[in-house]
C-alpha cells in the first residue's frame, strides 16, 4: 500500500512539472525572444593622408571637435547600439562623449530625443588601433527609415584614420565639446563619414537583415547626397511598405572602386568578407552584385602590374562568398552587372567577360536565387547600353531612377521566412 502511495505520488508530482513546463517559457527561451539585428551599416576604409584615396580628401582638424554625424535606419526599436571603428588607425582613437539623437534637419537635433551613449558603463572611450567597438545597449526610440544624429567629441585621433568616403550624406565638424548642441548646420561640413560603422537594434526573432555587398554601384555613385536614393535605400523602403518584410533591415556595405580580386578603394571583397557581411548583426541573406571593376578594370589590371583577371576568376571569387556565408547559414543571392559599354574602362574584351559571368550567375545554380539586374537595366536596342533612365551620363552608374528602378527589381519574396 505504502509503495503505491509513493508511486501516486510521484506520478503526481511528474505531472504538475511537466504542466509547469508547457504553461510557460523557460527564461533562457525569454532572453533569446529578441535579438540583435544592423538596421545601418557602412564599410570601414583607410584613410592615410600621406596617400590619400582617389576618392576622399584629406581628413579635417579632429582634435577637441565634435563630429556630428546623419545615418538613414531601415528596421526601427526601442533599444539600439552604435557601432565605431578605428579598424585601420595608427593609434588609439579617443572618444571623450558621444551622443545619439533624432534628426530634425541638416546638422540639427531634436533637443528632447538627446541622449549619451556609454562604454562598459563610462561616457568616454579609447579604441585601440585595428579594433572596433560596440556601445553600451541605450534605450532610445527609433522608427523604422528614420535620420539618426550620432555627435562624438574627439579628443585624440590617430594620423591614419577609419572613413567611409562615399557616404552621400553630409557631416559636420564643430571645434570643442558641442554633442548636445541643438544646430550645428553653420559648422564646417562634408560628405564623408568617419569612425562609424553600424547602427544595431533590438528586434524580435523574426526579425534579420539583408547585406547588400557591392561596389560604387552599391555604395550610390552619382546618386542626389542626402536623398538616400541608392537601390538599397528603395529596397529598405520597399521592405518596409510590405507587411510581410517589415521586420527585415538593409546593410549597405558597398565601396567606391571596390573589386572581389584586388585592393583598390578599400580591401577586395575576399578580404573584407568576414568583417563587412559574417560580423554585422542577424544577417540572413547577401545580394552580391560585384564583378565590373574586375572586368572593366583589365586595362587597370595591367597599368597595376596586376594579373588581369578573367571571367573564370570572377566566377571563383563568388565560389569562395558562397561558401563563406553557407558555414554561417546565409543565403546567397547573385545579380547579374549591369551593361557597361561607353564607361572609361570598357573594352570589347570586358564585355566579353561580363557576358560569361552573368550566364553563370544565371545558369549555375550555385547562387541561392538570382536578381537580374542586367536584365531591368539594359537597353533592349543596344544590350551593351545602360538603358537613359539607369545611365547617369558615365555610362556606369546610375542616377536616383535608375537606382529606384534596380530596388524595384528585387523579389520580396526572397526575404520570406
Amino acid at each position: 500500500m505504502k509503495t503505491k502511495q509513493i508511486f501516486t505520488a510521484h506520478l503526481i508530482f511528474t505531472t504538475l512539472a511537466i504542466l509547469a513546463l508547457t504553461a510557460a517559457p523557460s527564461s533562457s527561451a525569454t532572453q533569446t525572444a529578441d535579438h540583435w539585428v544592423g538596421t545601418w551599416a557602412t564599410s570601414a576604409q583607410s584613410l592615410d593622408p600621406t596617400k590619400a584615396p582617389p576618392n576622399a580628401a584629406p581628413p579635417p582638424a579632429f582634435a577637441d571637435a565634435t563630429l556630428r554625424q546623419i545615418v538613414h535606419v531601415s528596421i526601427g526599436g526601442q533599444q539600439i547600439r552604435v557601432r565605431f571603428s578605428n579598424e585601420f588607425g595608427s593609434g588609439p582613437l579617443v572618444i571623450s562623449s558621444a551622443h545619439v539623437a533624432l534628426s530634425v534637419g541638416p546638422g540639427a537635433i531634436k533637443p528632447e530625443s538627446d541622449k549619451a551613449l556609454t562604454f562598459d558603463g563610462q561616457p568616454s572611450v579609447s579604441i585601440p588601433p585595428g579594433a572596433p567597438m560596440v556601445s553600451d545597449p541605450l534605450d532610445f526610440n527609433l522608427a523604422s527609415l528614420s535620420d539618426v544624429v550620432i555627435s562624438i567629441h574627439l579628443t585624440s585621433v590617430p594620423d591614419i584614420i577609419t572613413t567611409h568616403p562615399g557616404s552621400r550624406a553630409t557631416s559636420y565638424l564643430q571645434t570643442g565639446d558641442a554633442v548636445s548642441v541643438a544646430d550645428l548646420s553653420q559648422a564646417l561640413h562634408f560628405d564623408r563619414w568617419y569612425f562609424l560603422s553600424g547602427i544595431d537594434v533590438m528586434a524580435s526573432n523574426s526579425s534579420a537583415a539583408v547585406v547588400t555587398f557591392g561596389d560604387s554601384i552599391t555604395d550610390g555613385a552619382q546618386s542626389t547626397t542626402n536623398a538616400n536614393a541608392r537601390w538599397p535605400d528603395e529596397l529598405a523602403r520597399r521592405l518596409q511598405a510590405n507587411k510581410k518584410t517589415a521586420s527585415i533591415a538593409v546593410l549597405n556595405e558597398g565601396i567606391g572602386g571596390n573589386r572581389l580580386l584586388h585592393d583598390m578603394t578599400g580591401a577586395n571583397a575576399l578580404a573584407r568578407l568576414d568583417r563587412d557581411v559574417l560580423a554585422q548583426s542577424g544577417v540572413r541573406w547577401i545580394i552580391i552584385l560585384e564583378g565590373i571593376n574586375d572586368i572593366g578594370g583589365i586595362t587597370l589590371a595591367t597599368q597595376r602590374h596586376e594579373l588581369p583577371p578573367s571571367a573564370e576568376d570572377v566566377i571563383a571569387a563568388y565560389e569562395q562568398i558562397i561558401a563563406r556565408a553557407h558555414a554561417h547559414n546565409i543565403r546567397v543571392y547573385g545579380a547579374t552587372i549591369l551593361p557597361f559599354e561607353g564607361a572609361h574602362y570598357y573594352s570589347a574584351d570586358g564585355e566579353t567577360e561580363r557576358q560569361k559571368v552573368n550566364n553563370w550567375i544565371r545558369t549555375s545554380g550555385k547562387f541561392d536565387a538570382v536578381i537580374d539586374l542586367d536584365a531591368a537595366t539594359r537597353d533592349a536596342k543596344d544590350p551593351a547600353h545602360l538603358i537613359p533612365i539607369a545611365d547617369s551620363g558615365d555610362h556606369l552608374h546610375p542616377p536616383d531612377a535608375g537606382y529606384k528602378l534596380m530596388g524595384d527589381t528585387v523579389d520580396l519574396k526572397l526575404f520570406g521566412k
